[in-house]
């Protein structure tokens, strides 16, 4: 799923949207001191009254959120896996009896509880539902409507949600008059910050893709390993920030680690197009082949196959690894981009990375940066100097 995919359908939850038809919710509270199903009920999601579908729509949204390879993970189910949770979404998505649907979504449950001590109680929610896209916007000039040909998608969606202790209050009761401590016993359930949960299964070029799921992390790069290896039993997870790592390292070592930042700024700027050229398609990979061909673009010294792939075997230990070109310069504009020195700390974006300079002046390291208006510091406009120390008027 790219991001377009993936922002067509969480949009898509809202109250009274004919474009998606939830037809069930399966939720499955577990408790935390024993690691066991307190209760789990099901209902026809149209029963819960508008309060509580607007409170559950937020909830799925939020969980939908976020940037692929940050948040959102498109993952791959693994092969051959001992009680494959693929085959039971897809036995749960097959089922046509709301009680053989319950069946595989516990399944899933007892492999959380399985693999998992949780530190609070936890509400598991299941939803199966169908999405429906059409096929092509309305033509006003015809009666034809953009609802007479729509694809139709099933899915099967988890959210996971820790519980609170409610607050202490003190309140006042006109009628009687007087201060009451305000008792509540009964835990709450925040749906306000999904702490997990998965989307199956993905949909590519608006077919279903039943062998990856669409995973959701609590907060971005902060991935449950164990969740996805034993209890999706999916492939491991490169996120953003990995790839960069990844890319950075292969760079240092082909260069020797000897880059100045015109060149650095020549790379970002290469890979930046590649992203441009490619944005309305799933984002492009580098493998070495691309990734050399960028280098000596860029105008890296003494690059060659032999030296990119000895690297990527070295940093990944595969040569055939490839890097997504989104996770390098996914902030090109932004000031991603952070100087560390002794003295400062300077944030600027890699467009704007070909304006900096580390200069050699009497004997002296210097980092310059070519600016185009007066340089304000505390409000104080700093009037230009020579490298010599002059002050120029």
């Amino acid at each position: 799923m790219n991001k377009k995919d993936i922002a067509n359908i969480r949009k898509q939850f809202k109250v009274e949207n004919d474009l998606l038809k939830i037809k069930d919710i399966f939720n499955v509270y577990i408790m935390k001191e024993s690691s066991e199903i307190y209760h789990h009920q099901s209902q026809p999601f149209e029963m819960l009254d508008q309060d509580q579908q607007e409170l559950f729509m937020n909830n799925f949204k939020k969980l939908l959120a976020g940037q692929l390879d940050e948040k959102l993970f498109e993952l791959k189910f693994k092969r051959d896996a001992e009680n494959s949770s693929q085959l039971i979404l897809h036995q749960g998505l097959l089922s046509s009896e709301v009680d053989d649907w319950k069946v595989q979504m516990l399944k899933i449950v007892e492999k959380m509880l399985k693999n998992k001590q949780y530190e609070m109680d936890i509400v598991v929610s299941f939803i199966r539902g169908e999405y429906l896209k059409p096929v092509k916007r309305s033509n006003e000039e015809t009666e034809e409507s953009d609802r007479d040909a729509v694809y139709s998608h099933s899915f099967i969606l988890c959210s996971m949600n820790k519980t609170q202790d409610p607050k202490k209050e003190l309140l006042f009761d006109y009628v009687e008059k007087e201060f009451k401590y305000n008792i509540v016993v009964d835990p709450i359930i925040n749906l306000n910050a999904p702490i997990g949960g998965f989307l199956f299964p993905c949909f590519t070029d608006n077919v279903a893709d039943v062998n990856h799921v669409l995973y959701s992390a609590a907060k971005a790069y902060e991935l449950d390993y164990q969740f996805i290896e034993e209890i999706l039993n999916c492939e491991d997870a490169m996120t953003a920030q990995d790839d960069k790592i990844v890319f950075e390292e292969i760079v240092k070592s082909v260069s020797e680690d000897k880059l100045n930042t015109s060149t650095l700024s020549n790379v970002y700027e290469e890979i930046n197009r590649v992203v441009e050229e490619n944005e309305d398609e799933e984002s492009p990979k580098l493998d070495y082949k691309d990734v050399e061909r960028v280098l000596i673009n860029s105008g890296v010294k003494d690059v060659n196959t032999e030296k990119v792939e000895s690297a990527f075997q070295r940093v990944v230990d595969d040569e055939k690894y490839e890097i997504k070109a989104s996770s390098i310069v996914s902030k090109y504009k932004s000031k991603s981009i952070k100087i560390d020195t002794k003295v400062a700390k300077i944030a600027i974006s890699p467009q704007d990375l070909s304006y900096v300079r580390q200069i050699h002046f009497s004997g002296k390291r210097y980092l310059m940066i070519e600016v185009e208006e007066d340089t304000v510091i505390e409000g104080f406009t700093m009037i230009p100097e020579a490298l010599d120390g002059q002050t120029h008027e």
